[in-house]
């Protein structure tokens, strides 16, 4: 009796008893469409051979010195009523609203999860939540954003600083990319991580889409409305829409462990007057850098300032643990995400100014409020040409991008506008696409109703 075991067979044992997938294999052929030469293909029907030449190629070449890109026809991965790019706390809440309102709705997010800044940079305080109106401290992000931080608070561990007479609360990031995945997939929004949008779909003087890359290629995605929430402006800049590039601090945040078995008292006398900023979790603290001003459109910059800041970080918290109280600590964790604020913003039919916000003045077209930085000042009402270019169609912009001057950028590009300007933008997105009309020419009285039984908050 023959008791040797062939590979087949042992795969075949494997499969039977459910192990098989983890085992399965695909080989791409050479460009005649054959196998591998000289191995025998043993892993039978789980193994999968792909011709390079059955695949459409189109690469760049050189003519002249110049590096050529070639016409070339793109597959549309799919169409829907609403796209929105970027999975930051704008665009999570845009995705959120526009579903909720009835819209077949998309996110492209080139991470593999949710948040930006807030989760993927580890800037954890969720700053502007409330305002004083009337002499009373108030709420002022509800809706989406307000529904997220109240979910948290079902965890332990999860949020710190919420409560009726608190503002600005902290947050954990894996509750917070938990709780971003279970609203959105409750929604209903189909979501593509790990991608990135890298051109518009034009028709005109409208946008139809985008085109995007990821590990299957470049691909095309048409919507009746694109959402742009890179924070960049991504998609408006490619688009041509009329816009303005500022200059702002980048920084790289990361996290201090076993903070609570330090000896502050020693640290103290050492100079280190503070070991970060609380969040939920006891032993942790995270810790910002704002880093210099610079390009957060040149990626050599970008580049530089990741090894800069990330050797700082390092060499710093080395030092620390050779400090008498400070043995124990460790660097826990430094951000996936570089800290950019501030870079493109949009000429929108409107600019928001920091006069107008602090006055505050009404808008009869307010479709969001922005909270104060210590909830001392009245919260102010952004109206939604804010959100709307000046000539290009098609499209809307919400979060750091949004129509500002210079001033006002440190109030807008905080988590709270964010989530206030995202989820006015997809509630405006989805009135857009199911009305059939511009995103210009949305009812305003409409968009305003529509906001106001989510639970957002107008003022």
């Amino acid at each position: 009796m023959n008791n040797h075991m062939t590979r087949r067979k042992l795969f075949q044992i494997l499969s039977a008893a459910g192990l098989g997938p983890a085992f399965a294999s695909r080989v791409v052929a050479d460009e005649s469409g054959k196998g591998p030469k000289g191995k025998e293909q043993t892993l039978g029907s789980m193994l999968q051979t792909t011709s390079v030449e059955n695949r459409p190629r189109h690469p760049a070449f050189i003519r002249d010195g110049k590096v050529i890109q070639p016409e070339r026809p793109l597959p549309v991965f799919q169409e829907t009523d609403v796209l929105v790019v970027g999975g930051g706390p704008a665009g999570w809440a845009a995705a959120v609203s526009a579903a909720r309102a009835g819209a077949k709705t998309m996110v492209v997010e080139r991470y593999g999860c949710f948040g930006g800044l807030w989760t993927g940079g580890i800037v954890l305080v969720v700053i502007s939540t409330h305002a004083t109106e009337n002499g009373q401290m108030m709420q002022v992000v509800r809706g989406m954003g307000g529904e997220l931080l109240e979910r948290h608070a079902k965890f332990d561990n999860a949020i710190i600083n919420r409560g009726e007479t608190k503002f600005n609360p902290t947050t954990d990031p894996e509750a917070t990319m938990f709780l971003m995945d279970e609203m959105i997939q409750e929604a209903g929004v189909k979501t593509l991580f790990h991608c990135w949008a890298t051109d518009v779909i034009m028709d005109g003087g409208t946008v139809r889409g985008v085109v995007f890359d990821s590990k299957a290629g470049r691909q095309a995605i048409l919507a009746k409305v694109v959402v742009d929430t890179t924070g960049d402006g991504d998609i408006f800049a490619a688009a041509g829409a009329e816009h303005a590039q500022r200059l702002h601090a980048i920084g790289l945040v990361h996290r201090l462990g076993n903070v609570d078995r330090a000896d502050l008292v020693k640290l103290k006398k050492a100079g280190y007057r503070t070991l970060g900023a609380l969040e939920p979790q006891p032993s942790v603290r995270w810790v910002n850098l704002r880093g210099p001003s610079a390009n957060g459109l040149d990626i050599n910059e970008l580049t530089r300032l990741q090894f800069e800041h990330r050797s700082k970080i390092w060499n710093h918290v080395q030092k620390m643990r050779k400090t008498p109280g400070g043995e124990s600590l460790f660097l826990l964790q430094t951000a996936p995400q570089l800290g950019v604020r501030t870079t493109r913003l949009l000429a929108g039919t409107y600019q928001l100014t920091y006069k107008e916000a602090r006055e505050p003045r009404k808008f009869p077209d307010t479709v969001a409020v922005g909270g104060a930085q210590n909830s001392k000042h009245p919260g102010w009402p952004i109206p939604y040409g804010v959100l709307v270019p000046k000539k290009l169609d098609g499209l809307l912009t919400a979060g750091r991008s949004i129509s500002m001057d210079d001033k006002l950028v440190e109030d807008g590009r905080l988590i709270g506008a964010c989530l206030t300007t995202g989820h006015a933008a997809g509630a405006a997105a989805a009135v857009a696409a199911k009305d059939g009309c511009r995103p210009r020419d949305v009812s305003i009285p409409k968009l305003q109703k529509l906001l106001v039984s989510q639970g957002a908050y107008l003022g």
